[in-house]
């Protein structure tokens, strides 16, 4: 990953730290004349800004292609709140035994993932990776689904900082997303459009459930339930599922659409007790004029290559799967369509100074709305 941008104008002169790291096959694919090097680096950085509103319509396609890969497979949140400010409970008193053997394998898990006493020592944290971002077109729900091309290249930094504090800045093909959590409030806002703040508490980027934050795994899978095992690429794993309540659904639904249900599953290692695939799965109904549409959203992440990094065991790549299916009144609404994003990390660090309150405000026009709304309560 390519954090610096040379200065084109001038050799002795000042690299430029650019917000979101560039792949190198990215800058690579710029050209070797200084010239094209400068003239396409720029372009690129035109791409994030709000110049892209007026891009041609021939463009619009795309455009909307990378949005919805941005948030739904770049940025999708959890429905659960998870405390970070706290070690996980183990309260084994009046449980189940398909409760208690989840709370035991999440306790093999934080031993697996470095000890209690480290992650208890975590207060913040940085992340920076590469995505590759694939998708197939959206096909009547009896064909088959295939994706198409080679991929949207791109780069993301995410912090993080406890107790609810998160900031996420993704960009694929030049199309940036923004997203955060100031401890009240959860928002996405991609440059072409107006910030949008999502209903309910404050909720985690599913993107740490993937092997980056073991605190938030670990605090999310314990008050889940054992319900089996399963063999997954020639490893035996323990399934933990965990059910969102009816309350927290309603609190996330909307006059517009409801949401179902929200089911997540963890697949935890019995030989290393590590998290080997998470998974969740969401069902939507929305009505227009009448009629129902079902929205089924379906994710699947396999979490590859844990290294340790101070002590805490985080993984540094992976791929998420992803299946939207459309369904409801009338043949024509029946259609699904798969997307993939494969990750790598390439750095990681823990407890940063001077990550302030600051680092995590969300957008003016979002933090005008939420102020004046306060205002009148």
């Amino acid at each position: 990953m390519r954090k610096l941008c040379p200065n084109f104008d001038r050799e002795d002169g000042l690299e430029t730290v650019l917000e979101v790291p560039i792949p190198d096959q990215v800058f690579a694919s710029m050209g070797t004349n200084t010239a094209n090097q400068s003239l396409n680096m720029h372009q690129w950085i035109k791409n994030q800004s709000m110049a892209k509103l007026t891009a041609p319509e021939a463009n619009a396609g795309r455009n909307a292609e990378l949005h919805l890969l941005l948030n739904v497979v770049g940025s999708p949140l959890i429905p659960i709140q998870v405390q970070l400010d706290h070690p996980v409970s183990y309260t084994f008193k009046d449980c189940s035994i398909e409760a208690s053997t989840a709370k035991y394998i999440v306790q093999q898990y934080i031993a697996a993932i470095g000890g209690q006493q480290a992650l208890s020592a975590v207060h913040s944290m940085y992340i920076m990776g590469e995505v590759k971002m694939t998708a197939s077109e959206f096909r009547p729900g009896d064909e088959s689904v295939r994706l198409k091309g080679n991929g949207e290249i791109g780069g993301f930094v995410l912090w993080q900082k406890n107790p609810n504090l998160w900031y996420l800045e993704l960009v694929v093909s030049g199309c940036k997303v923004s997203a955060g959590s100031d401890g009240k409030v959860t928002w996405r806002q991609l440059a072409t459009q107006q910030s949008h703040a999502t209903k309910g508490p404050p909720r985690p980027l599913r993107r740490f459930l993937q092997g980056l934050d073991p605190r938030s795994t670990a605090n999310l899978f314990s008050d889940a339930l054992c319900i089996g095992e399963k063999t997954i690429k020639n490893e035996d794993c323990f399934i933990l599922k965990l059910e969102v309540s009816p309350t927290t659904l309603k609190a996330r639904s909307s006059t517009s659409f409801e949401i179902i249900h929200h089911t997540i599953w963890g697949y935890f290692s019995q030989r290393s007790g590590l998290l080997i695939q998470f998974e969740d799965s969401h069902l939507v109904r929305m009505s227009a004029r009448g009629d129902d549409i079902f929205w089924e959203t379906s994710m699947e992440s396999i979490i590859e290559d844990y290294r340790y990094i101070d002590g805490i065991n985080v993984a540094h790549g992976g791929t998420t799967m992803v299946t939207l299916f459309r369904y409801g009144t009338g043949s024509a609404s029946n259609h699904k369509r798969r997307m993939e994003e494969t990750w790598r990390i390439e750095e990681v660090d823990f407890n940063l100074w001077g990550l302030s309150m600051d680092c995590f405000l969300p957008p003016s026009d979002l933090k005008r709305e939420h102020d004046h709304g306060e205002d009148h309560e």
